[in-house]
């Protein structure tokens, strides 16, 4: 790593060292600077480590072993749009990451060729299509609410991809010839098909396991016991892909790959670190107040009204939700007297959109492909929680 880039990595390496060991409790004051501030720590605690960092090596990972010939094969704007919408709207059963996890992975297929629509619909079901937030939904907050935000997730990832493949289908084929003919690039490596899988398959095994969320209730079934062996699952996957580097991969590869890691986290981290400061700034963290008061928001979605929905898919939209934090919030909002309409509305923005999110997908996209991504989140979201409230009402 050359001098300069070793001083960045060394200065970011300090400020998420100071953002995780913030003595937020030494301070005197409680106000929405407080919740800002309070909101990166437990971002930079919970979602860097054990998310974020994976989530880099495995998009580093992408971008230097996986051809571009391959991913314009299969994700390209002219590949077989069954297989490549089918694969990327179930992404998110496997992954159940959240909206600025998929963000590496996200720009990794996207910069190596994929089609803006089988990436957009990977972007959009890589944190909607959680099977563990869809049972919790069910069981807490009620089973229509459930069966609709797993369909409504489904349906999304594969409509807003279709959409986002039409309206920007020029764009899609300028890039396929700037890509040039797609000849495969000539490897030095001698890995069989089957140790790439293996070796993909192992990281994507650690991300998994090492966010695997505890189960609403302690028992004997299939995820208490996934959540209790999580450590050994995780560490048994590491230790699988730290061994196949060292058989497999000569210096050189190491090497690119880590450069490209690098690459992927000095871009994504600080927008998404300023993004979460700011998104704690206005609406705080979940159960405490930013600068716009909780108050306003549970009053302004009683009802199935237009507004109501729409207001509960822009505030879905730029606040921030870990993996299952938007259930326990959702419920005191349905207690407050949330419609069931906007419940739905916010659960099919909220989880896959965020202002960090969107600050790193507008560096990826650009501002255009940016606002009308998140525009189809939004209107869907609201067309959808009307139909939705006016149905079981």
């Amino acid at each position: 790593m050359q001098i300069k880039e070793r001083n960045k990595f060394l200065i970011m390496a300090a400020l998420f060292l100071g953002c995780f060991y913030m003595p937020v409790e030494m301070l005197p004051f409680r106000n929405p600077v407080f919740e800002a501030i309070a909101l990166v720590r437990w971002y930079a605690r919970e979602h860097v480590a054990l998310c974020l960092v994976p989530a880099f090596f495995i998009a580093g990972a992408v971008s230097v072993f996986v051809s571009k010939a391959s991913v314009v094969k299969y994700f390209g704007a002219k590949a077989n749009k069954v297989l490549a919408y089918s694969v990327a709207s179930v992404s998110g059963t496997i992954l159940a990451v959240c909206s600025c996890t998929v963000l590496p992975l996200f720009s990794g297929i996207y910069k190596r060729g994929a089609g803006i629509g089988p990436a957009t619909a990977f972007l959009y079901s890589g944190p909607a299509i959680n099977v563990l937030a869809i049972i919790m939904t069910a069981r807490i907050l009620g089973w229509e609410l459930g069966i609709a935000r797993a369909l409504g997730a489904i349906v999304f990832s594969i409509v807003i991809g279709l959409l986002m493949h039409i309206i920007f289908i020029k764009d899609d084929r300028v890039k396929e010839e700037e890509i040039g003919l797609f000849e495969e690039e000539k490897s030095t490596h001698t890995r069989s098909l089957k140790h790439e899988i293996l070796y993909f398959a192992s990281m994507v095994a650690f991300l998994v396991f090492a966010n695997f969320s505890a189960p609403e209730n302690s028992g004997n079934g299939v995820w208490t016991v996934v959540y209790k062996l999580k450590w050994y699952l995780a560490g048994g996957s590491l230790l699988a892909t730290l061994l196949m580097v060292w058989k497999w991969f000569n210096r050189e590869e190491v090497s690119d790959w880590g450069k490209a890691t690098w690459s992927f986290a000095k871009h994504i981290m600080p927008l998404l670190l300023a993004g979460v400061l700011f998104a704690g700034l206005l609406l705080g963290r979940p159960g405490q107040e930013g600068i716009i008061p909780t108050s306003i928001i549970s009053n302004a979605v009683g009802g199935n009204s237009i507004s109501a929905n729409f207001f509960a898919s822009i505030v879905g939209a730029f606040m921030y939700f870990a993996t299952l934090t938007e259930i326990p919030i959702l419920q005191g909002l349905l207690g407050a007297g949330m419609g069931k309409g906007p419940a739905l509305a916010l659960l099919l923005a909220g989880p896959v959109l965020s202002l960090p999110n969107m600050l790193v997908i507008r560096g990826v996209l650009g501002t255009r492909k940016t606002v009308v991504y998140v525009s189809l989140v939004v209107v869907m979201a609201t067309i959808t929680g009307i139909f939705f409230g006016s149905m079981i009402s």
